[in-house]
C-alpha cells in the first residue's frame, strides 16, 4: 500500500505545549490590548502622553518576547518586496492623507446641496485636532527631547510593525477564515472577507487617518497574500513608519505623529 500524500503547509505549526502561559489566542491578543490601553490612557491624560508612549513600547515588547514561540513562525522570504512596499507606502499615506487635509475641504465646499453645518464637519472631518502633541514644547533640554525621538523611533518601527502585523495580517486575517481555530488557516490564504474586514478594523485604530489607512492596509494585504510572508509585511510596516518618521522630523509636521 502507498503511503498518503502529505499535504504541503507554507508554515509548520510550531509543536504543542503545555507549558505555554496563555491560550495561543490570547498571545496575539493580549500586546494589542495592552498597546490600545495606553493608548488610550495617554490620549485621555495629555500630560502622561510621553510616559504612556514609553510605557507602551517597554511592556508590548517585553510581552512579544515573552509570548514568541506561541506565534506563527515569521518567514522573510520576499523581503525585498516588502521594502519596496514600504517605501511606496510612505508616499502612499503621507500623500494621500495631506490631500484630505487641504483639498478636500475645497471639493467639500462645492456640495451646496448640503447643509452647511454639515457640509463643514464632512471638510474638516480629515483634520488633526487642536492639541497635535509638539515634542519640542514639551521637553525643556535638548538630552530629554533626543531621548523622546528615540523611543518613539524604536517604538514605530521596532515593535509596532512586528506587534501589528502578528495580530492583523496573522490572527485577525485568519480568524475569519476559520473562526473556531485560526491555524486551520494558512498565512496569506487568500478570502476577500479577511482581506476587507483586516482593511477596515485596521482603520478604526487610527482616527482622522481612517481612509488613508485603509488604503495603505490594501497594499500590506496584497503583499501578505503574494507572498505569502509575515516578514515581508512586517519589513513594510516598518519601512513605511521609519520614512514616516523622518518626514516628521524633518517638517515638524507632529500631526503625523
Amino acid at each position: 500500500m502507498t503511503e498518503p500524500a502529505r499535504t504541503i503547509v507554507d508554515y509548520e505549526p510550531r509543536p504543542p505545549s503545555n507549558r505555554t502561559l496563555v491560550r495561543d489566542d490570547m498571545a496575539y491578543l493580549l500586546p494589542m490590548l495592552v498597546f490600545m490601553l495606553f493608548t488610550w490612557a495617554g490620549g485621555h491624560w495629555k500630560d502622561f502622553y510621553p510616559a504612556t508612549y514609553v510605557a507602551k513600547t517597554v511592556v508590548v515588547a517585553a510581552l512579544l518576547v515573552v509570548l514568541w514561540r506561541q506565534f506563527t513562525p515569521v518567514r522573510w522570504n520576499h523581503w525585498w518586496l516588502g521594502v519596496i512596499v514600504g517605501v511606496v507606502g510612505i508616499f502612499q499615506w503621507v500623500g494621500m492623507q495631506l490631500w484630505l487635509q487641504n483639498v478636500w475641504p475645497n471639493v467639500v465646499a462645492n456640495f451646496t446641496f448640503i447643509d452647511e453645518g454639515i457640509r463643514n464637519g464632512i471638510a474638516n472631518h480629515f483634520k488633526p485636532g487642536p492639541d497635535v502633541f509638539d515634542p519640542t514644547k514639551q521637553f525643556a533640554s535638548p538630552a530629554a527631547l533626543y531621548a523622546w525621538y528615540a523611543v518613539r523611533i524604536a517604538g514605530a518601527v521596532l515593535v509596532v510593525p512586528v506587534m501589528e502585523e502578528l495580530f492583523w495580517r496573522d490572527f485577525l486575517w485568519r480568524t475569519v477564515i476559520s473562526p473556531n481555530d485560526f491555524k486551520l488557516a494558512q498565512v496569506g490564504e487568500w478570502d476577500w472577507r479577511a482581506f476587507a474586514v483586516v482593511c477596515v478594523a485596521f482603520s478604526f485604530v487610527h482616527g482622522h487617518w481612517w481612509l488613508t489607512s485603509i488604503v495603505w492596509a490594501a497594499m500590506v494585504g496584497w503583499l501578505l497574500v503574494y507572498t505569502k510572508s509575515l516578514g515581508a509585511c512586517i519589513l513594510a510596516h516598518a519601512v513605511t513608519n521609519l520614512l514616516l518618521a523622518a518626514y516628521v522630523l524633518w517638517t515638524r509636521d507632529w500631526a503625523f505623529w
